[in-house]
């Protein structure tokens, strides 16, 4: 068993500090709203109400926090009951050059930290499901490496560099957040052509959208643009889309069809559509 805390228990901190109460941890949480925290005793938890109290005496300190500028004021707020022997795991989605700066910072100061951000909601975080990233001393995550696997069904070690997990985060995140657009785009093309919503929704699942993501996904990381569906072409199927929708909001089809534009402005119109990306590989 071990001593652990949690400062953050909004929806996801929470899940995390009851599935680790669960697995037989000791464990303390701490939140600026008290009412979140107390919510969590009945499942043995302890709570306090500063976070210096909360973290004394624990192995692990776990953030679960909205941003940098509340990493850095709850870090601050706790470090005075910081063991020597405390690891800070950041669970915390934040900018890729603050979270380096700041793993640099704090483990020269001998504050233990790694950055761990995760693909995962409540639900997941409660049955150990999801993804986990790590990033920072290796000699840390051997650490730790036993204790995060059991929170989630897979837990990837990035390396050293400190803001490698936090790019890697906001990449998957982009995707999530870019597919949640998309389909909301889609749902309005099946709204205005009288299209039920879910059969719509079960169209996409006949897409091997994990097919393509591979091969077209490599070929623009690669920058093959040889064309098998050509950007003049899907230029086409856009306005078409744009047109059947009207004034309809949309979320993201009006960006691409600009990106297009621009694209076939500067002769790219004969090449494939995925050269959308192309200015992604210039570096």
């Amino acid at each position: 068993m071990a001593n652990i805390s949690f400062l953050g228990t909004g929806l996801l901190g929470s899940a995390f500090a009851q599935a680790c109460a669960q697995r037989g941890d000791s464990v303390t949480v701490w939140n600026r709203s008290m009412h979140k925290a107390e919510a969590l005793k009945p499942f043995g938890i302890k709570v306090q109400s500063e976070a210096a109290a909360a973290v004394q005496g624990s192995d692990r300190v776990h953030l679960v926090l909205k941003d940098d500028a509340v990493v850095e004021e709850v870090i601050q707020a706790a470090k005075s009951g910081l063991s020597a022997n405390a690891i800070l795991i950041d669970h915390s989605t934040t900018l890729p050059r603050l979270t380096a700066a700041r793993l640099e910072r704090l483990n020269a100061l001998g504050i233990k930290y790694l950055h761990c951000p995760v693909f995962m909601g409540p639900l997941h975080a409660r049955n150990a499901q999801g993804s986990m990233l790590v990033a920072g001393p290796k000699a840390l995550f051997d650490q730790v490496q036993t204790s995060l696997a059991a929170m989630t069904g897979r837990l990837e070690y990035l390396g050293e560099r400190g803001d490698l997990a936090a790019v890697n985060k906001l990449m998957g995140n982009a995707m999530i957040i870019g597919l949640t657009g998309i389909t909301a785009d889609v749902l309005t093309i099946a709204q205005a052509g009288g299209v039920d919503p879910q059969d719509a929704i079960k169209l996409l699942g006949t897409l091997d959208l994990n097919a393509m993501l591979a091969a077209r996904g490599l070929n623009m990381a690669k920058g093959h643009f040889a064309a098998s569906f050509e950007l003049a072409m899907a230029h086409k199927d856009v306005q078409l889309m744009l047109t059947t929708v009207g004034a309809r909001p949309m979320a993201v089809l009006p960006g691409i069809e600009a990106r297009m534009d621009q694209l076939i402005a500067q002769g790219h119109g004969a090449k494939d559509t995925s050269v959308i990306g192309m200015d992604a590989l210039t570096r």
